[in-house]
């Protein structure tokens, strides 16, 4: 398995909490509107898995970081 540098973790780290600032903005958005529409509401579900998935990643990244170092 190739070696991850600490410079590309913590690029990874980075675009993947950006991803996430992302997703959260988005939601909050639609969750300012009274009223979804069916695919306003497909993408609020959508939005929180990839927002969960984004957030799962950068756990197992910070917590593998240590134990490359």
């Amino acid at each position: 398995m190739d070696e991850i540098n600490d410079s590309t973790l913590g690029e990874e780290i980075g675009r993947l909490h950006a991803e996430h600032r992302r997703y959260a903005q988005r939601l909050e958005e639609l969750l300012q509107k009274p009223y979804l529409s069916t695919d306003e509401q497909l993408e609020e579900v959508r939005l929180k898995k990839l927002k969960l998935h984004a957030k799962d990643l950068i756990y197992a990244l910070e917590h593998r970081a240590p134990a490359i170092a």
